[in-house]
């Protein structure tokens, strides 16, 4: 078995949160970073973030890693491998938690997500941040949520924002277009608006999103490529600002994986996120 195929075999519970979650992070360093936990963005549980602040930061981009797990399961304390690695190459980053199935369903976990981004943009000074550099990047049912943010403006609207209050987004791995609802993991976490196209990506679509960043691997089983080549087509075809790149032989779990130095010889991944990241930041005039 090849190193990359072992690896991946050895990380694939950490999305359950299991052990290798934690061997993992054991190997990211967090010297010059202010790291800190649980912040609450709005009353309840499992509304808390962590920030991953360098040192002396003063006027950083922001970034907002909204993680995966099938809007059923997953933690922040999951993620120091994508968050000190990106606060490393030069941004405040902050991981929020927010309510999962079968607490909730849609769109209440959008609706967490949007307070977070929000809570966010309001509180960027206070952590070193730009408030008007702030990007969101997200994994696989993260990327549905930060894709939806960013297309649909009502969702940070609500929150007391404006989708123009964003730089950038980047999407990793994420579910689009996936009508009629057939999974029977995913069907009661949609049950509220059921095969209706308030649920899709591509439906929402109205040209003026902010540029955004979509990427995918060809070997994604979990979530097929066909995904991000539809909505890169569809906010194309209406006008909006949209990249997006393949990376071939990468699976679901590996785009994340990639940003751990440990797996970065896999893809560009870091490289291409913090390469759109620069592209697009606001330069004093």
């Amino acid at each position: 078995m090849k190193m990359w195929m072992r690896a991946a075999a050895l990380m694939l519970p950490m999305l359950g949160g299991c052990t290798p979650a934690q061997l993992l992070n054991s190997t990211i360093s967090t010297d010059g970073l202010t790291v800190t936990h649980n912040v609450a963005y709005e009353p309840g549980p499992r509304h808390r973030l962590d920030v991953y602040e360098p040192d002396g930061a003063r006027g950083l981009p922001l970034i907002v890693f909204l993680y995966g797990g099938a809007w059923r399961y997953g933690n922040k304390g999951m993620y120091p491998f994508v968050a000190a690695t990106l606060a490393r190459r030069g941004a405040v980053v902050m991981v929020p938690d927010y309510r999962l199935y079968p607490e909730v369903a849609f769109p209440a976990f959008l609706q967490d997500n949007a307070a977070a981004v929000a809570w966010a943009i309001h509180h960027a000074g206070s952590y070193g941040a730009d408030p008007g550099n702030v990007f969101i990047v997200g994994h696989s049912a993260g990327a549905y949520d930060a894709a939806m943010l960013a297309l649909d403006p009502h969702w940070l609207a609500e929150a007391g924002v404006d989708r123009s209050d964003l730089r950038g987004v980047v999407c990793l791995a994420g579910p689009y277009d996936f009508l009629p609802i057939t999974g029977k993991d995913v069907i009661p976490i949609f049950a509220p608006v059921h095969d209706g196209p308030a649920s899709q990506l591509i439906a929402v679509v109205d040209g003026h999103n902010p540029p955004m960043l979509l990427l995918a691997g060809t070997a994604d089983t979990t979530v097929q490529p066909r995904n991000t080549a539809a909505l890169t087509a569809k906010i194309e075809a209406a006008g909006g600002p949209v990249a997006d790149k393949f990376y071939p032989g990468v699976g679901h779990i590996g785009l994340v994986l990639a940003f751990a130095p440990l797996f970065q010889w896999k893809a560009p991944v870091l490289h291409d996120v913090w390469a759109f990241i620069e592209a697009h930041l606001a330069r004093p005039s």
